[in-house]
């Protein structure tokens, strides 16, 4: 219906499209194109932009968060992935904006050579009145975006739907491989047990000293995401890598890992402590990270460490 009333209201009387005829098999093919192209980008971006963040929601428990007094101002155009990412992510936090469309052709494509007086004139371009931000490119949209209107920058979606399936299915392989790998299966167990020992000695010496300690893989996402989640929250922290992954000849530091495993029951990485206590991975875990921080948890046992510590 909006599309008939645009057609309606918007094109010359009399003007032909050149479109196929109603009806006819090319016609069905278009109708075919059209619902694809605006559907299937919805699907791999796994439901980005449908609804807002909770890093962006004032709550009793997290407080306020920074709103623009004016809208912010977006060119782009549809067909362009990367003018729809910012769209989504302006969804998310929940921000008012004026979209001006600059497809070819269009007279603003003019009005955003002079608006951005210099700087690449590229879409999207983002405007932003109320810290007089004017920048193109979306990673950079997208990174200041979160950074001035959000308490923290999300993890990917895809990745957490990702962890839903596959932790599940490969956490009882991690819990049986981590001591494996770590040498429970030499014929003098003694050599083992004091290995185990010593790293367990070492861990609860790593999480006493930090309010936050995360254990990590330096290839893993799960891993990356994770702590660059703590840095867009503000929060400070010490990684402790355990190696490249956990695939032999990766792992650089079997006897922690499995003593990680014998000391919380999780072996998988990330591995987050607060004050000393296990919250579990990214996704997974008691709560685990994002759970965590999404509720304020986090933040709570965070100052709440940080006063014991000064204390």
């Amino acid at each position: 219906d909006i599309l008939r009333y645009l057609n309606d209201k918007f094109t010359v009387d009399g003007e032909e499209d050149g479109g196929p005829a109603a009806g006819s098999e090319e016609d069905a093919v278009g109708e075919l194109l059209n619902t694809l192209s605006t559907y299937l980008p919805g699907y791999l971006r796994a439901g980005r932009g449908a609804a807002v963040s909770a890093a962006a929601v004032e709550s009793s428990v997290l407080g306020p968060v920074p709103r623009p007094d004016v809208p912010l101002v977006l060119y782009g155009y549809e067909g362009n992935q990367f003018c729809r990412l910012v769209r989504e992510v302006l969804t998310e936090l929940d921000l008012p904006y004026e979209l001006r469309c600059a497809g070819k052709g269009s007279k603003r494509r003019d009005e955003l050579a002079d608006v951005a007086a210099g700087q690449k004139a590229t879409q999207p371009f983002l405007v932003d009145p109320n810290t007089k931000v004017k920048m193109a490119e979306s990673k950079d949209i997208v990174e200041y975006l979160y950074g001035r209107y959000a308490r923290w920058t999300p993890p990917s979606a895809v990745l957490g739907g990702l962890s839903s399936v596959v932790t599940p299915l490969l956490r009882p392989v991690y819990g049986a491989l981590a001591p494996v790998q770590a040498g429970s299966t030499r014929d003098d167990t003694s050599g083992y047990d004091a290995e185990i020992s010593l790293a367990r000695a070492e861990i609860y010496e790593e999480i006493s000293r930090r309010t936050v300690v995360v254990y990590t893989y330096d290839l893993s996402p799960f891993c990356s995401e994770a702590t660059d989640l703590l840095r867009s929250a503000g929060i400070k922290f010490r990684e402790v890598s355990l190696g490249s992954e956990w695939l032999p000849g990766l792992l650089r530091e079997p006897a922690k890992r499995a003593a990680l495993l014998e000391i919380t029951g999780q072996s998988s990485l990330p591995h987050v402590f607060v004050g000393g206590e296990s919250i579990g991975g990214l996704y997974s875990g008691s709560p685990g990270l994002l759970e965590a921080m999404e509720s304020g948890r986090l933040q709570r046992m965070v100052e709440e460490a940080r006063e014991a510590v000064r204390s």
